[in-house]
């Protein structure tokens, strides 16, 4: 047999490695280590919503849905953007349903994404968004947040803006830092892009999970950007279903138009009776607009069982993340402090570093804090003790 490396010849991703998510959850898994590193709940999703998508299997919806979604579930998305956002999309060209918000960026990336165009990410980043660009011949640009409070440094973005800049990723509320992009940042990031020709897209999947009295400021609230955005969105992460792999982007018809092209050939359509059951659903609005204190509470009982430890941190603004800064307690490198928690303390967290650009290392780690009230109460006696 021929070697099997004359058969894959240069690899298109030659610098991705084993996914930190992965290291993390493997070295937890043999250690039986308190899993606060993976970002999903560990209880249930609502019977009702279970119960929809059984019923929608027994009434017959188990064939291929329409390739852009179910009409039925766009036209209940495209009213709840307009009630919460103020911008109208038309359901049947301007919303489409994926697998997954990532599915939606890796589209949106794919369709748009020349081989030699540059695509700025702004780091600390979710993983998904620079293999994807990479696998479409573009060229990652970074922007770096401050370290401690994940700000944007708005000149540096200006210089890193071309002609070969084809395409912008921002992620509010953000993952891992927690934090949520401001009206002003919104606003600011708009006018940079105003005379530019700069696709946006928006990845938005922690939209209904924002804390104290703050408010989820999309791209689609905002002319100028809503019209070169994709707004891509998780019913995974918005409904405790990470596993069912169901989200939905929002985009202007003709930058949709483009975006259909790929995604009918990549997946043609998506889980037809989990559309139906999201459908329904998503009629009783408190199903998500109750989501900001239900997880506001369970981040105000993690932090405030650390208020007599060697850990500091400001509260999350958004998403089920917490960062806690240990840098009273070690100056040791996240990763390091990482494994020894999983070892010696048997609790599990992500490492900021491998999300920084450089590795940069912050002194901090991020912890999910969407768990039940007994693995939270285990945990922060852990940490109590570190």
């Amino acid at each position: 047999m021929a070697p099997i490396k004359k058969l894959t010849g240069p690899s298109k991703l030659p610098d991705v490695k084993t996914t930190i998510f992965t290291t993390v959850g493997n070295l937890a898994r043999k250690h039986g280590a308190i899993d606060l590193s993976q970002g999903f709940p560990n209880f249930e999703a609502d019977k009702k919503l279970m119960e929809l998508v059984t019923l929608a299997m027994h009434q017959g919806h188990n064939q291929y849905a329409a390739m852009q979604g179910y009409y039925g579930l766009r036209e209940i998305i495209a009213k709840k953007i307009e009630k919460l956002h103020g911008r109208v999309y038309h359901p049947d060209e301007e919303v489409t349903i994926t697998v997954g918000a990532t599915q939606a960026i890796f589209t949106a990336i794919t369709a748009f994404v020349h081989s030699g165009d540059e695509v700025i990410v702004i780091k600390p980043a979710y993983d998904c968004y620079e293999p994807a660009i990479v696998l479409n011949g573009g060229i990652p640009v970074y922007v770096q947040l401050s370290k401690k409070d994940y700000k944007i440094d708005w000149e540096d973005l200006k210089g890193k803006i071309n002609t070969k800049t084809r395409m912008l990723i921002i992620n509010t509320p953000h993952n891992p830092s927690g934090r949520i992009f401001s009206k002003d940042e919104m606003l600011q990031l708009q006018e940079i892009l105003r005379p530019t020709d700069i696709i946006v897209v928006s990845d938005e999947v922690y939209e209904h999970i924002v804390f104290d009295g703050e408010e989820h400021e999309s791209a689609s609230r905002f002319d100028a950007l809503a019209e070169r955005s994709f707004v891509c969105a998780s019913f995974g992460k918005t409904f405790h279903v990470t596993g069912w792999k169901m989200g939905y982007c929002a985009a202007p018809s003709d930058l949709m138009h483009e975006f259909r092209k790929s995604h009918q050939f990549a997946v043609f359509c998506v889980d037809h009776p989990v559309q139906r059951a999201m459908a329904k659903y998503l009629e009783d609005e408190r199903h998500y607009l109750e989501l900001n204190s239900f997880y506001q509470k369970k981040r105000d009982f993690f932090l405030s069982g650390l208020q007599q430890t060697k850990f500091r941190f400001t509260p999350s603004q958004g998403t089920y993340f917490q960062l806690l800064d240990y840098s009273e307690l070690t100056d040791e490198r996240d990763e390091d402090l990482a494994k020894r928690l999983i070892i010696d303390y048997k609790l599990a967290s992500i490492p900021i570093s491998s999300f920084n650009t450089g590795q940069r290392n912050d002194g901090v780690l991020r912890f999910c804090f969407a768990k039940k009230k007994e693995t939270l109460e285990a945990a922060i006696e852990i940490l109590s003790n570190v």
